[in-house]
This record gives C-alpha cells, sequence and structure tokens, in this order.
C-alpha cells in the first residue's frame, strides 16, 4: 500500500526508517507546514514525493496517510484525509477531544475506511510476552494494578516542548496512551474513573540548546493521580507526572489471584517481564515470546493494513484509541467535578498475536 505522511518532526524518522522493514507499505510521499523539514526527510530516506498537505491529500495513488503532526490537528488532518478516501494512522492522542475523536470514526465508518492510532508498542515483545502469560494463568485472573509514569518534563531535551504544556498536553495526554493502551490490552476496557489533576509549575524554561531559555505558558495539569474500574471487575491506578525527578516505581504491575507480574515499559517493545507466583520466593524473569523487540514503530501500521486486506478489525483500531482518549478525559473531569466519572465508550479487547508473526506477516 502506497503511503504518505503528514508531519516530519522529532518522530517521523523513526517511522521513516522502519518502513523498509515492512513488506506491506511503503512511503511514497512526505508533507509539512515547513516544505525544509519535509524535503530534507525525502533525501534523508529516499522517499520519491515532497507535498504540501494539500497535495498528498489531492494524490489519489496514496491511500494511507500517517499523521505524525502536533496533537492539536490532529483531528483536522485525520478528518480531511478520510473525506479525501484515504485510511488514516495517527500518532496519539486520537483528538484533543472527545467530539472530534467521534466525528473521525463516525466519517470512517460512513466511508468504509479504516482509523488506526499509536501507541503500537503493546504489540512488541514485551507486552505481548506479559499478555500471553495472562492468558495462560501464570498470575491467575488480574485483579489490580499499577502504573507510573514520573519524569521532570521535556524541556531538558525536545528541541520545541511547547506544545507539551498547551491543550493536548501534559503527561497523562502525552505518556497516558502507552499505560492505557497497554492495561487496556493486558486487562480489558474501562467503565468508570476519578482521580485528580494538579499544576506544580504555571511557568517553565526551556534548557535544551535550540530554544534554551525560552519560556513556556503552562495551560495544563502536570501531575494526574488516577484509579481505573475495569468492565471485569479489576481495578487499576495510575500516576502521570512532569513534576517528579527521580522515582523508584515499577512502569506497570499486574497483581492476579495466582501471583504478580512486572510488565515493561510501555513506551518501548521489549522486555524485560518478571513473574512471581504466590509459592516463589524470587521474581522469575522470564524469556520474550514474540517479536518486535526493538524500537518497531510503524508495526501499527503494518498490523492495520494487513487487517484492511483482510476486511477485519485492526488490533490498533479507532475504537481502542477513542477509549484511552475518553479515560483521559475522564480523569480530568472527575478531578474537576469532584466525583467518578461513568465511562460511555467501550471497546474490544485487542486480539493477542500469534507467536512468529514477524516472519509470518510483516517482516521482510
Amino acid at each position: 500500500m502506497k503511503v504518505g505522511i503528514i508531519g516530519c518532526g522529532n518522530i517521523s524518522g523513526i517511522y521513516l526508517k522502519n518502513a523498509s522493514r515492512f513488506n506491506n507499505y511503503e512511503v511514497e510521499a512526505v508533507a509539512d507546514l515547513i516544505i525544509e523539514k519535509a524535503e530534507e526527510k525525502a533525501k534523508e530516506y529516499n522517499i520519491p514525493k515532497v507535498y504540501t498537505t494539500e497535495q498528498l491529500m489531492a494524490d489519489p495513488t496514496i491511500e494511507l496517510v500517517i499523521n505524525l503532526t502536533i496533537p492539536a490537528v490532529h483531528a483536522e488532518i485525520a478528518i480531511q484525509a478520510l473525506e479525501n478516501g484515504k485510511h488514516v494512522y495517527g500518532e496519539k492522542p486520537l483528538a484533543v477531544s472527545r467530539e472530534d475523536g467521534k466525528r473521525m470514526l463516525e466519517l470512517a465508518k460512513e466511508k468504509g475506511l479504516y482509523v488506526g492510532n499509536a501507541p503500537d508498542t503493546f504489540l512488541g515483545a514485551g507486552i505481548q510476552t506479559s499478555r500471553k502469560l495472562i492468558d495462560e494463568g501464570w498470575i491467575g485472573k488480574p485483579v489490580s494494578a499499577t502504573a507510573f509514569m514520573m519524569i521532570p518534563g521535556h524541556e531538558g531535551w525536545h528541541p520545541d516542548p511547547t506544545f507539551y504544556y498547551q491543550e493536548g498536553g501534559g503527561p497523562l495526554f502525552d505518556m497516558g496512551p502507552y499505560y492505557l493502551t497497554a492495561l487496556i490490552n493486558l486487562m480489558g476496557p474501562v467503565s468508570r474513573v476519578t482521580g485528580s489533576a494538579q499544576m506544580t509549575y504555571k511557568e517553565r524554561t526551556i534548557t535544551s540548546k535550540e530554544n534554551y531559555g525560552k519560556k513556556i505558558q503552562v495551560e495544563v495539569p502536570t501531575r494526574l493521580m488516577g484509579v481505573l474500574d475495569f468492565e471485569s471487575g479489576a481495578v487499576a491506578s495510575i500516576i502521570t507526572s512532569f513534576d517528579t525527578w527521580h522515582h523508584q516505581l515499577p512502569y506497570i504491575e499486574i497483581y492476579g489471584t495466582e501471583g504478580s507480574l512486572s510488565v515493561p515499559d510501555p513506551n518501548t517493545f521489549g522486555g524485560p517481564v518478571y513473574i512471581k507466583r504466590k509459592d516463589h520466593s524470587e521474581w522469575s524473569e522470564i524469556p520474550l515470546t514474540h517479536g518486535f523487540s526493538d524500537n518497531s514503530r510503524g508495526l501499527g501500521v503494518a498490523e492495520m493494513i494487513d487487517a484492511i486486506e483482510k476486511k477485519q478489525p485492526a488490533r490498533t483500531d479507532g475504537q481502542l484509541a477513542y477509549h484511552v482518549l475518553d479515560i483521559m478525559h475522564g480523569i480530568h473531569d472527575a478531578s474537576r467535578d469532584g466525583k467518578h466519572c461513568i465511562l460511555t465508550s467501550s471497546c474490544q479487547q485487542p486480539e493477542s498475536l500469534p507467536v512468529g508473526i514477524s516472519e509470518q506477516l510483516f517482516g521482510k
């Protein structure tokens, strides 16, 4: 399938690099508001066409758009692509607002097109191995979980971090999709949430070299604690923070009736995966059972294209991404309103990937 990428910023490099790994799509064109960025990426990765966004949308040979723009325009670009008859795979989050997310899914359904969304890290070796262990009953029935993403923020390393502190940013909207998508993959959809959202610093100073010394006005909460009630009856707690210098907490742990599972960083594709059953005295590292343990961004695109060809739901389906969006808004809403938020969305728990899928379908 011929694919076009819109947005040639920081994340585009790994998508362009990895496109050559997968056997069911190739990048035909790149576009960016700053045409020099698109030209630079096209030259570096030997992409044949450099377009404006409008030119890319108008090209009938491009069947799918990979949307790597900033969160504030995710929905705008996705809707434009759908209106032009193209499937869309976007970076996280699906959209900034629930209303825009719904509109995307409704338009895709109306036109018979697919919407897929990052993160695709849950398709990697680490979380797929964790899913296999849960499905095979190694920790019994999952009853609770914890998830922690706590860092000092992006202004120390990102060349232009301002958007992380504007609407659609913050630690929950930026990093929460990795953790929430992993939890839904491992434990199923969520029915109710509550939480607390706070802002520590109203202004931040960029210390990365490109914009060193520039001040950022913070518009969103930068420290959020949430409680998730799953449809299965399990309960999880999640903390996301741009206000934490150091901690020793795990990324994700799942606690079951027969033991506990330590899940690797959901912002990566690999391990390690550890398990400790109720009768064990030590944690044991479990060998990874699946492929794609390195940085395999773009795997979700390959999986979605495979689903399109087979006329079946994609694991990175837009309904999953919308459910994640709804959960994140629900935590904000609960903090603002001082009560639980009953979610109106749900999704199918993604099917696990078969062992050996990298050799069978997607890898060259």
